[in-house]
């Protein structure tokens, strides 16, 4: 049973991974010859000869690693995750299937728990004369906020069973009950009266 560490980020620093998050989503999205075929003959001449070199060389990597729709299928991929709060603790349950300890990473930043990894999948066929094999990569990210008063220095997390458990030491909510009276209206409450006066005459006739 594996214990993931749970760490504090500051707030610039969660702002500026996200912004390479940003940017890589758009890169993905693009696709494999987008960022490329689609510039202007404008931006082509602003770019220097190296530069291109180098993002066609990378564009053409990710297409003969079987990128393709695998990588926007693995790129939108986002884990089911389930939230409860119970004896004091915020349980948070990730399902992580077919996901390595090693590429989960779990952080408490200042908007909330940060659950993010790299998911990879890798396929292989062999025939007689035939050999194929496919590596797919995407990256996932969730945030769950936090309630106000929650304690991450004693924050705990764990994989196991191709699930993430975060617990998380939360300030309990105190219920104050108060009990409201019931009034009668008005009119509801002289019929009543004289219900209840016809019945002690009917008493002391009988």
């Amino acid at each position: 049973m594996a214990e993931v560490d749970v760490k504090k980020q500051t707030g610039e620093q969660q702002r500026g991974q996200s912004l390479e998050r940003q940017r890589q989503g758009e890169l993905q999205r693009r696709g494999p010859y987008s960022s490329l075929f689609s510039m202007n003959p404008a931006e082509l001449f602003s770019v220097s000869p190296f530069s291109l070199m180098r993002r066609f060389t990378e564009e053409m990597d990710r297409v003969f690693q079987g990128a393709g729709g695998r990588r926007e299928e693995l790129a939108l991929w986002s884990p089911a995750v389930e939230v409860t709060e119970r004896d004091g603790k915020l349980e948070v349950v990730a399902d992580l299937p077919g996901i390595k300890e090693s590429d989960v990473k779990v952080e408490v930043t200042d908007e909330g728990l940060v659950i993010q990894g790299e998911r990879k999948r890798e396929h292989e066929e062999k025939r007689e004369g035939y050999y194929r094999s496919e590596r797919s990569y995407g990256q996932f990210y969730r945030l769950i906020p936090l309630p106000e008063g929650a304690n991450p220095d004693q924050a705990h997390a764990e994989f196991r069973n191709g699930e993430l458990h975060v617990s998380i030491p939360v300030p309990e909510q105190r219920r104050n009950v108060r009990q409201i009276p019931i009034s009668t209206a008005p009119g509801e409450r002289k019929e009543a009266m004289s219900q209840a006066a016809g019945a002690q005459q009917g008493r002391r006739a009988g």
